[in-house]
């Protein structure tokens, strides 16, 4: 709150007692009250001139505000008028100010400057029309100039006859002049913190909306509809592309038909494509208006949409040191778009929002790549048995885990089939699952029975002094005449299933084993088993029969009705995993399914 200012000291001797000195100190308390509590010091107005109409010989006060872009209002209030007569420019007129005052003004830069001059003297320029009829009375004018934020303005009293004294006048017009400026600095500080406030809001908001996704695309086009219309009418986002050069990859109009216009003239333009390498290598960007927008597809001198901007803003995208782009905002208007702060601010939370995404994919492409490696690439044709396999991720986290599967036809003709689970997820356990994938594969191929290869793979991982242990299952299918032999050994994995031609029956097989990499000299039994006709051996990892639906079962008490009602044929592993996806409300292992299924 601006402090009350002094008046009484600077009243002169012969001044005190009388009642016009005696008035003044109230008036003037009033209007620094008044002053704490407007929105604006244009809504003092009324009360001010009426304060100077106070003075002796006071039959006019007046005021007017100004800029560089010219005459904002001009206000006259005589001693006749009930109200003060306010002149506004028409809008889309432009009323210029005289140089001379341009140069009063520069002179008041620091505070109110005071002069004496004849009423006939005053700068037409500030006086449109007819409103220096106002002053036909006065035969002296006392003039007081001051700063009001970036503006100028100033006050005028006319007097009906010479000042008698003239130092307590000039002392008046200083004490108003003090009081407005303080009311204006503090409205202006007031609506920056208002202003501050509500940009960090938005930044806030800005930053939750694009962090929600680690989608690339989406990630985009947040960005580009977070920012029209609360920013601009219109928002462009371009990429380096892999050649170096910038490609338009989002855009958001407030105008539905401007769409496509502003997507070709993102792509295509070569003025903007110019612009936008320029700003790029720049700190904050680049600020575009008037004349700068020449020769361009924006501004007044321009057809179609881009006719309606004036300012175009330019942000470089930058994130963890390198250079992803460009931010360009259309504005309709050139209010607020000085604040390059927000823009920035803006820019660089977009810029480490698509970083981050652009990460994110790169490494889940990588995370694909190496499971893909992990698992094969096709499951082998073996005449007599359809062979179907699924995989899913349930954890979105950007590691691989350790679930496997395989199916080699051995040297003698023998189909081996290989599932298994290393604990935990990652480097290592990507490691271990290769090494036990691989091992398995190489013992069964060359024809080891299922329970040695499993203690041969037992003994290399315990060699490696892995802190991981590993689930698996081997089981070599032998043809006979009327179906498939089975010989399968287990290691700590869920019991397979086998389901039965029409599926009424579902029968978990008893085999078991210790875990693989705990124990040294661990020893698998062989279990057999025929399959007939129509009849499926359904392997699994413990990700199916852990998923866990809302109600807080698990899957794995639906798992005998799920694979009785999955049905056969070469898509039953895919329907059975989406079986558990549909009931998995939590639950983040994934699950790999593998099922041999014997011809009718």
């Amino acid at each position: 709150m601006p402090e009350e200012p002094e008046q009484a000291e600077q009243d002169t001797p012969d001044m005190a007692g009388s009642p016009e000195t005696d008035a003044w100190p109230r008036e003037l308390h009033s209007l620094w009250l008044a002053a704490n509590g407007v929105q604006d010091v244009t809504d003092l107005a009324h009360l001010l001139y009426r304060a100077l109409l106070t003075q002796p010989g006071a039959v006019v006060a007046a005021g007017a505000r100004w800029n560089t872009q010219g005459l904002i209002y001009t206000r006259t209030l005589t001693t006749a008028m009930a109200a003060p007569d306010t002149r506004r420019p028409p809008a889309g007129e432009r009323w210029a100010v005289s140089e001379m005052f341009h140069q009063r003004g520069a002179a008041a830069s620091e505070g109110p400057v005071v002069v004496e001059q004849g009423a006939l003297t005053l700068d037409a320029s500030l006086w449109p029309g007819d409103s220096m009829r106002a002053f036909g009375d006065a035969v002296a004018v006392l003039e007081c100039v001051f700063p009001l934020g970036d503006d100028r303005a100033a006050l005028w009293v006319g007097l009906n006859a010479p000042p008698e004294n003239l130092p307590v006048l000039r002392a008046r017009l200083e004490q108003v002049a003090e009081i407005l400026i303080a009311s204006n600095h503090r409205l202006l500080v007031h609506r920056a913190h208002e202003r501050r406030q509500v940009e960090d809001a938005f930044l806030a908001e800005a930053s939750l909306q694009m962090d929600s996704s680690l989608d690339v695309e989406e990630t985009l086009r947040r960005v580009a509809r977070l920012a029209v219309p609360a920013m601009a009418e219109g928002c462009v986002v371009h990429l380096f592309g892999a050649d170096g050069r910038l490609a338009p990859v989002a855009w958001a109009h407030v105008a539905a038909p401007a769409q496509e216009w502003l997507a070709e003239v993102s792509l295509n333009d070569a003025w903007l494509g110019k612009a936008l390498r320029g700003a790029s290598e720049q700190v904050e960007g680049a600020l575009l208006r008037g004349a700068d927008l020449s020769g361009g597809p924006f501004g007044p001198g321009s057809e179609g949409h881009g006719a309606a901007v004036r300012v175009v803003s330019i942000s470089p995208l930058r994130a963890r040191g390198r250079a992803l782009g460009t931010l360009t905002f259309l504005h309709h208007s050139s209010d607020g778009v000085e604040n390059l702060r927000m823009l920035g601010d803006l820019a660089g939370r977009a810029a480490l929002a698509i970083d981050t995404s652009t990460l994110y994919e790169q490494r889940r492409r990588h995370v694909e790549i190496l499971q893909r490696h992990l698992l094969p690439r096709a499951l082998p044709d073996v005449p007599g048995l359809i062979l179907s396999s699924a995989y899913e991720v349930a954890d979105e986290s950007l590691e691989v885990g350790g679930d496997f599967y395989d199916a080699v036809v051995t040297g003698d003709g023998r189909l081996a089939l290989i599932i298994g689970d290393v604990c935990g997820r990652g480097a290592e356990a990507a490691a271990l699952t290769g090494l036990a994938r691989h091992t398995l594969r190489t013992l069964l191929e060359d024809g080891t029975p299922p329970g040695q290869a499993l203690a041969r793979l037992n003994r290399t991982l315990i060699a490696e002094r892995s802190s991981r242990f590993v689930t698996a299952l081997a089981a070599v299918l032998t043809l006979v005449p009327d179906g498939w032999e089975v010989e399968l050994a287990n290691a700590g994995h869920p019991r397979p299933l086998v389901r039965s031609a029409d599926g009424e029956v579902v029968e978990e097989i008893k085999a078991g084993g210790v875990l693989l990499g705990v124990l040294a000299g661990s020893a698998y039994e062989p279990f057999r088993l025929r399959l007939g006709r129509g009849e499926s051996l359904v392997l699994f990892t413990d990700g199916l029969v852990e998923a866990r639906g809302v109600d807080g079962t698990f899957f794995e008490d639906q798992l005998a009705d799920a694979v009785r009602r999955n049905g056969r044929g070469s898509s039953a592993s895919d329907r059975l995993i989406s079986l558990a996806s549909e009931f998995r409300a939590t639950g983040d292992d994934d699950t790999a399914v593998l099922i041999a299924e014997v011809r009718e």
